[in-house]
């Protein structure tokens, strides 16, 4: 069994409070990427820092390889010591998309990102991913989207919080937390999510995850050019 340093256990506790069934989403995706991914497949992991997606991945997956990228020295720093041997099937890119190698992979996963990126940035994250997958290959996805209109988006931010927030939490803290979503997070609705991926020249978009504000997709690199393309 593994064994975690304090600041890794801080992280993963903190990832596991907050994201509801974390450990079951992480082997949804290594099962979707399954489906689509050779025996010796190549993974693009996208918000690869802290490690605990690729060490899922990986685990499951022993004859897969992954580039994982990040924007944090100190994230990767943590994904390698949450990693540990498992390191040796991963290399690690400090920086977005643009830094991710050529390709083409086999898949691509990009877990609890987008809320925290502008809507530009992910169109930008969608185009780079696209140009790297090879015709068919799978990206799966999982952020945080709720409707947009009220009061439907503050009660799903209130739950995002209670869920979250540890029961000795005061109330000043709670309201810090909401403000801190409103004004540094970037969500949108599960239609506009789905629109996004559309226009990025994915197919078959399908929810295969929803727990509480988090939801998740699978869809697949287009084979042919897109329909919009066509018109």
């Amino acid at each position: 069994m593994a064994t975690f340093n304090g600041r890794q256990q801080g992280y993963l506790e903190g990832a596991r409070r907050n994201v509801p069934g974390l450990d079951s989403l992480h082997r949804m995706t290594g099962l979707l990427l399954a489906e689509r991914a050779p025996a010796a497949g190549r993974i693009l992991v996208i918000g690869a820092g802290g490690g605990p997606e690729l060490k899922a991945l990986a685990e499951q997956q022993p004859s897969w390889t992954f580039d994982g990228i990040d924007p944090s020295t100190d994230m990767l720093e943590l994904a390698l010591e949450t990693l540990g041997e498992l390191a040796e099937r991963i290399t690690l890119h400090r920086g977005d998309i643009a830094v991710a190698p050529d390709g083409p992979f086999d898949g691509a996963v990009c877990l609890l990102v987008f809320h925290h990126i502008s809507l530009e940035q992910r169109k930008t994250t969608l185009a780079g991913i696209h140009r790297r997958l090879r015709p068919g290959a799978p990206l799966v996805l999982a952020h945080v989207s709720v409707p947009l209109d009220e009061p439907a988006y503050s009660t799903w931010i209130e739950r995002h919080i209670e869920y979250g927030a540890d029961s000795q939490v005061d109330p000043e803290r709670r309201n810090a937390a909401r403000n801190a979503i409103r004004e540094k997070t970037s969500i949108t609705s599960p239609e506009n999510e789905q629109a996004l991926l559309q226009d990025a020249h994915f197919t078959d978009v399908t929810q295969f995850y929803q727990a509480f504000s988090f939801r998740g997709w699978v869809c697949l690199l287009y084979t042919s050019p897109s329909p919009r393309d066509l018109s």
